[in-house]
């Protein structure tokens, strides 16, 4: 009987489509490896080669771990470049244990923003617009530009907000902007713009907890002024 390679395989059953269409925790230690190396012999596929490589090792990462790339070039269909890839990830790995988790700043009150994204700000002679993406508990996952302007005018594109919204998996946004002029009080060109992005936003059951504009003495909350 004919052995099929990986590619004649069903979709569902090669590991690089089934971490795209099932996310990377549901593949096996083989799979990972296997998509690490790519092929494997005219005897067996990349699968099965990883399946026999792990079992030598006990199916322990760890014992894995310590081998060196002559041990695994003694398999047929792992050359060096494949043995230092998986020397390589698994060194990532470990390297990983090591690190200590990013801290996101909690971004749950104006203080809080201004406090944290006063340097941003300060000392700017044009407008810029920024969005801050938070997650479910307010922390900060990541932060945009979204325009630049001159003394009094920024452009902003609402799609481009939701666009890095939905790319974040954000659950709410904080808006951001700079008065160069020093004026606290929002215009109408605010309030309408806040609006827009707000009703936008729930169209995706994404929130806008605050509107906040910078100078460099102080800042407004539209959130705090009950505008929102």
């Amino acid at each position: 009987m004919k052995r099929l390679t990986i590619p004649k395989w069903s979709e569902s059953d090669r590991p690089r489509e089934k971490l795209m269409e099932q996310g990377r925790r549901s593949l096996t230690d083989a799979e990972l490896m296997a998509i690490l190396i790519g092929s494997g012999s005219k005897d067996e596929t990349a699968l099965e080669l990883c399946k026999r490589i792990l079992s030598d090792a006990r199916n322990s990462l760890n014992n894995l771990s310590k081998w060196e790339a002559q041990d695994l070039c003694k398999y047929k269909g792992i050359g060096e470049a494949k043995a230092i890839s998986i020397i390589a990830a698994l060194e990532l790995g470990r390297r990983r244990k090591d690190t200590e988790p990013d801290i996101l700043p909690l971004l749950n009150s104006s203080k809080r923003v201004y406090d944290f994204f006063r340097s941003y700000m300060q000392d700017l002679t044009h407008e810029e617009f920024w969005v801050l993406y938070l997650n479910t508990g307010c922390k900060l996952v990541d932060k945009q530009l979204i325009g630049r302007g001159g003394n009094d005018f920024t452009p902003v594109d609402i799609r481009v907000i939701l666009r890095y919204a939905l790319q974040f998996k954000a659950h709410s946004l904080i808006l951001i902007h700079n008065h160069p002029s020093g004026t606290l009080n929002p215009s109408g060109a605010d309030k309408q713009l806040t609006k827009k992005i707000v009703a936008a936003a729930r169209t995706m059951d994404i929130e806008v907890n605050d509107h906040i504009i910078f100078t460099d003495a102080s800042y407004f909350s539209f959130r705090d002024e009950g505008l929102l």
